[in-house]
């Protein structure tokens, strides 16, 4: 029997950042704008544009992110090859540290260092992991990274602004609004929960209540502001 283990998180991770900022941020634009006006129309045109500029931000970042993880490893990785031809003995003497710490005996650390070291590229790949605790990227992170915070962001964004299509007046909207976002935000954790394994529950009322707070926070920013 194969055992089961959750494989995206990174992506899970993106996926997040972007949904949760998108659900909490075009909320407090427009509930912000919602005590300053009126109009609908306002308060939709502000949030759609927000969201467009906030979802080129967010991913932006899950970009740069991503490729500084990437070229991160790369630097590292050409270290540790230089280090393993001309440092050899201290590379092996640190390969056997490490199974010192999982309570190998000195006779197989020596034996096994030396295994190793007769395949350089699967001795790095060893070195990164377990002395720099370093994971290969996907070559492909950034792009992905960037493609699933933007989209997240801006299906977060729409969530919260959607009450304002269907409303006559702004404070009507805002109330919708809240309502909804309070709702998605105990759906959102709830799904986050499922797939990272986390009692339900408590991840639930985790998201519900940190993106609650966020929003809150960000309206009374925004209410100050307009």
């Amino acid at each position: 029997m194969e055992e089961e283990h959750f494989q995206s998180s990174e992506k899970v991770r993106d996926f997040v950042i972007g949904m949760s900022d998108g659900l909490t941020v075009p909320f407090a634009l427009a509930a912000g704008l919602s005590g300053a006006v009126d109009s609908t129309a306002i308060v939709i045109t502000a949030g759609l544009a927000e969201i467009a500029a906030g979802s080129i931000a967010m991913g932006l970042g899950g970009y740069l992110a991503g490729r500084t993880e990437i070229e991160h490893y790369d630097s590292e990785e050409r270290r540790e090859y230089d280090e393993v031809v001309n440092k050899h003995e201290v590379e092996i003497t640190e390969t056997k540290e490490i199974f010192a710490e999982y309570g190998v005996s000195e006779e197989l650390q020596e034996r096994v260092a030396r295994e190793m070291a007769k395949n350089p590229k699967k001795w790095v790949d060893f070195m990164m992991r377990f002395e720099l605790g370093l994971e290969r990227p996907d070559k492909n992170r950034a792009h992905q990274s960037a493609f699933i915070i933007g989209i997240s962001y801006v299906i977060g964004g729409l969530i919260p602004l959607s009450a304002y299509f269907f409303t006559e007046s702004s404070q009507e909207g805002l109330i919708y609004s809240s309502i909804i976002t309070l709702f998605c935000l105990v759906i959102f954790g709830l799904v986050k929960s499922k797939l990272t394994g986390q009692p339900l529950f408590k991840g639930t009322m985790r998201v519900a209540l940190v993106g609650a707070a966020a929003a809150a926070a960000a309206f009374t920013i925004a209410k100050l502001i307009a």
